[in-house]
């Protein structure tokens, strides 16, 4: 089972546990129901926030993330919040390479773009059922004002970075 885990650039609050109390759940009920469950929960270890943290800070980005990571854990034993098998990091040397793969074979077959500033965009149109489960219908699909699509140089609004230019 696949879940999301922490994006490690600020100490996380009640409120972010909420996501990981529900997977706890899942996963426990699952195997209440004779699943057997192998979970793997991402730390993202690498962002904008990230690496701003890191710089405000003057400390190197492992050693910025380090620090919050450990206070993640600790926190998930103080909820009584099963750790996860695997805690796989975006900046562990044999992730980089595979995703460097994957989005190169994604460019090579037209399901992403490459924009002016460096960026890498997936293009949701290339996966015809994108959007099926919730019912997102991609005609009608637009910004939500959260993000100004202007600040990007995406082909629509729903296309999301596989890469972010740093420039």
């Amino acid at each position: 089972m696949y879940t999301c885990g922490p994006t490690v650039y600020d100490f996380a609050h009640i409120g972010n546990f909420r996501a990981y109390v529900f997977e706890d759940l899942l996963q426990r009920h699952l195997e209440f129901r004779g699943y057997k469950i192998e979970r793997v929960m991402n730390l993202t270890d690498v962002d904008d926030k990230t690496i701003r943290g890191c710089r405000a800070a003057g400390v190197s980005l492992s050693e910025f993330t380090e620090a919050i990571q450990d206070a993640f854990f600790e926190d998930l034993d103080s909820l009584r919040i099963r750790r996860a098998d695997h805690f796989p990091e975006a900046t562990a040397p044999d992730h980089i390479e595979r995703m460097i793969e994957m989005i190169a074979t994604l460019i090579e077959r037209d399901c992403a773009y490459r924009a002016e500033d460096g960026s890498v965009y997936f293009r949701i149109r290339s996966f015809p059922n994108y959007g099926a489960l919730a019912h997102f219908n991609l005609d009608e699909l637009q910004s939500t004002g959260r993000v100004r699509s202007d600040e990007y140089e995406k082909e629509q609004a729903g296309d999301f970075a596989l890469v972010e230019s740093l420039g």
